[in-house]
């Protein structure tokens, strides 16, 4: 079929006018993240019957056009996952959104519709995982995680500070230093890392559009469900911990409280001395423990490693 010529010229009369719009349109920097929320905000979000039905769809005969749309329709809620730690990343928003992408997916093809968990709830373990793996692995500039005392500071500045203020504390770098067991050195610079770039969420998700990116993001609070099943699996991983501290002698059992889940851990020489023992041995003992009771959460909790938990024993 022929096309009209006048379609791809234009006529002559408005020759200028394109030139001078192609001259302004080179000018405007190309925003690779509003373009990819408003590819994104072509898919439908599902109801609970739909969403349960793609599910048992792939589930039970691993239809892949069933997984399309169940991934595609949670597109919004990695990137939601994303920006929540984008202010520890400071760098290239997409570069977590991919990770949690590849997080939903393995949420997908693992996702149990017979369990009574919502898929949003259950994906959300598995897309946190991955866009958190990501950036402990590739953390280039700083390289947070290198040592005890920086994984320390990486999670529990923020909460450390809060804490302090709520307290009535004014939260110095000398105060948190003390309170974190590191150098106040550690904390400056953690700070300094900590206080970049934050992703501006009032920016209009298209050029002509009133709507803002929070309120193409913004999802409303866990639902009575979503907060039934959390409770579930706290109440779970409780009861499961409790079941391995029988597995232990009086010195394991120590070292795992003192060590392992502890928010101020005991040092290894701490350990060491009231037990005769050397640092070296401590840290043997407290590997052994954590290999244990991995292998034991395996066993006991199927799925176990879609589970946020997984990230404090490792």
């Amino acid at each position: 079929m022929k096309k009209d010529k006048k379609s791809i010229t234009g006529n002559k009369g408005d020759s200028n006018n394109s030139a001078s719009q192609s001259s302004e349109n080179a000018l405007v920097k190309f925003d690779p993240l509003q373009r990819y929320l408003q590819e994104i905000s072509r898919y439908k979000l599902l109801t609970r019957e739909e969403e349960r039905d793609l599910a048992i769809r792939v589930y039970e005969h691993g239809d892949k056009e069933a997984a399309y749309i169940l991934a595609t329709s949670n597109l919004r809620l990695v990137v939601k996952i994303a920006l929540e730690f984008q202010r520890i990343w400071m760098q290239n928003l997409l570069d977590l959104i991919q990770e949690g992408n590849i997080g939903l997916m393995q949420a997908v093809g693992k996702f149990d519709p017979y369990k009574n968990v919502k898929f949003s709830y259950y994906s959300s373990f598995w897309i946190k995982a991955y866009v958190l793996k990501f950036i402990m692995d590739n953390w280039r500039l700083v390289k947070i995680g290198t040592t005890q005392g920086q994984r320390k500071l990486f999670f529990k500045l923020k909460k450390e500070k809060q804490r302090l203020i709520d307290e009535g504390f004014d939260p110095k770098p000398k105060l948190l230093s003390q309170t974190l067991g590191v150098s106040e050195r550690e904390i400056v610079d953690m700070e300094l890392r900590l206080d970049g770039w934050d992703l501006s969420l009032d920016a209009p998700l298209k050029d002509d559009s009133d709507t803002e990116r929070i309120e193409f993001l913004s999802t409303a609070d866990e639902s009575t469900e979503e907060k039934v099943a959390k409770k579930e699996i706290e109440s779970l991983l409780h009861n499961k911990i409790e079941e391995f501290k029988k597995k232990m002698n009086k010195r394991e059992l120590e070292i795992f409280n003192l060590r392992i889940f502890s928010d101020d851990p005991a040092t290894l020489q701490e350990i060491g001395d009231r037990y005769g023992i050397s640092r070296e041995r401590v840290r043997q003992i407290e590997k052994g423990l954590i290999k244990k009771l991995r292998e034991f959460f395996k066993h006991e909790i199927p799925d176990f490693d879609s589970y946020a938990f997984k990230d404090e024993i490792e």
